[in-house]
């Protein structure tokens, strides 16, 4: 279990995150210089150096969002030229891919953190170039929308690269798309200029996965404890029906695979940080604020719970919560986390996703009139940790930026560097940028900036 009671502040991350933007920006700097621009999307790191993966294209814009933060974080214009010249000439793509749930990932990550940054007052005020942001925004988010299930009770899901049937947790983050789709006052025009609403279409996704992906310990199996979160819900596409769970890169349906965990985390509370800005009368067609907002929280609550009961006390933790050889480990919860183990690897780019949940539900509460503060605390447990050795990289020959990550166990697509067989050492690219954007979230706190938001509407300079 996460120890919370190491009575860190924001503040106190200061230096670490000082250093950080240092070695970030160095790994930037680096992978631009000796990537070739046709060696595809960069995924993970063998021995230190960046490979592709092929299986969707969902880790792009998270390439060149990496440098639209690191500018962000440190004015320095190198990153943004660079950023905002890679979004225009290689993201268009992403846009318009019909074959991914990925939009949120790629798409707001590149086009949405430019927009967000015109309207802060960090770039000049551009009309035109602000309409290019927004028209790739709109068309993202109406062909996100347009991959849609139906359930039996007539609601729906965004289904996943698996095909109709199929739910993935992970979307739970890239729903955002759709959110900023509903900024840009977009809808989805389907046949006979039938209007969709992508506010709708959000919060019905969001209603399925907190229905069908986390469990409440309400009986639903005999392995339904409070904050599971299963990785894929499969339903019969004839009749809408739910059938069971699933996963793709856990190691079981019914353990939970942290970084699916970690996306519910985090995108729970994003929605409902873009719900306040939402008025009442609007939510009342989709079933009203209360219920709504009860939804999210629940889910929210019951994931980040989970995730600081199935965490060691430093705040990053093991690839999946069932992995089968975590009890030779030994003790493993009570004590820090152990990337050089003999039997099953960390994943720390779950930590770094699901940290910045915690600290935005921690908040949210707080401003609830509840406490939050643990949740807060937690969340700033696991960013010491990734902020510091032996998971920030400073090893200047290393193109990674965040180590010790996993990207498919089942598969062992991971790096493997000894007879153990435990993936160790590596990075990848979600990773790297999760860490970043959990790092401006924090700076941005601690510099009294705007409060770090995906759907940023008008100007705060």
């Amino acid at each position: 279990m996460i120890n919370l009671d190491l009575g860190l502040t924001v503040d106190s991350l200061a230096g670490l995150l000082e250093r950080f933007w240092q070695v970030s920006g160095e790994k930037i700097t680096k992978l631009e210089a000796e990537r070739e621009p046709d060696a595809g999307t960069p995924v993970f790191t063998v021995e230190g150096q960046y490979i592709a993966q092929g299986w969707t294209e969902w880790t792009q814009g998270f390439q060149f969002g990496s440098a639209i933060l690191q500018y962000d974080a440190t004015g320095d214009s190198e990153f943004l030229d660079s950023g905002r010249q890679a979004t225009v000439n290689q993201m268009a793509s992403h846009v318009t891919h019909f074959g991914v749930h990925d939009h949120g990932f790629n798409n707001i990550s590149t086009y949405g953190a430019l927009r967000r940054l015109m309207l802060e007052g960090r770039l000049p005020y551009n009309q035109w170039e602000l309409n290019f942001y927004e028209m790739a925004l709109k068309a993202s988010a109406a062909v996100q929308a347009y991959r849609w299930s139906e359930t039996v009770d007539g609601e729906g899901f965004i289904f996943s690269f698996n095909g109709p049937h199929s739910l993935f947790c992970d979307t739970i983050r890239s729903l955002r798309s759709l959110s900023m789709g509903h900024v840009l006052s977009h809808d989805l025009m389907h046949e006979n200029d039938e209007r969709v609403s992508l506010l709708d279409r959000m919060l019905q996704h969001a209603r399925s996965t907190a229905r069908y992906s986390v469990y409440y310990g309400e009986g639903r199996d005999d392995y339904d404890v409070w904050g599971r979160v299963a990785h894929e819900s499969i339903f019969n596409v004839n009749d809408g029906r739910y059938r069971c769970p699933g996963t793709q890169q856990g190691y079981s349906p019914f353990s939970t695979w942290t970084r699916g965990l970690a996306w519910v985390m985090t995108g729970f509370p994003e929605q409902l940080e873009f719900l306040a800005t939402i008025d009442d009368e609007e939510l009342n067609l989709y079933g009203g604020r209360l219920e709504i907002e009860s939804m999210m929280l629940k889910a929210a609550r019951a994931s980040c719970d989970f995730f600081i009961h199935h965490t060691p006390i430093d705040g990053i933790p093991y690839w999946d919560t069932g992995a089968p050889g975590l009890p030779k480990i030994g003790d493993y919860l009570n004590t820090t986390s152990d990337p050089f183990n003999g039997h099953e690897p960390i994943d720390s780019s779950a930590a770094a996703i699901g940290a910045q949940g915690l600290l935005r539900l921690g908040k949210l509460l707080n401003e609830r009139g509840e406490d939050g503060d643990s949740y807060i605390q937690a969340g700033l447990v696991s960013a010491q940790s990734l902020l510091s050795e032996p998971y920030l990289c400073s090893d200047p020959s290393h193109q990674g930026l965040l180590l010790h990550s996993v990207y498919h166990r089942p598969r062992g697509w991971d790096y493997m560097p000894d007879e153990s067989r435990v993936p160790r050492g590596e990075a990848c690219m979600w990773g790297d940028y999760h860490l970043r954007e959990l790092a401006l979230y924090l700076q941005r706190l601690i510099d009294d900036g705007p409060y770090y938001t995906f759907f940023s509407s008008h100007s705060e300079a």
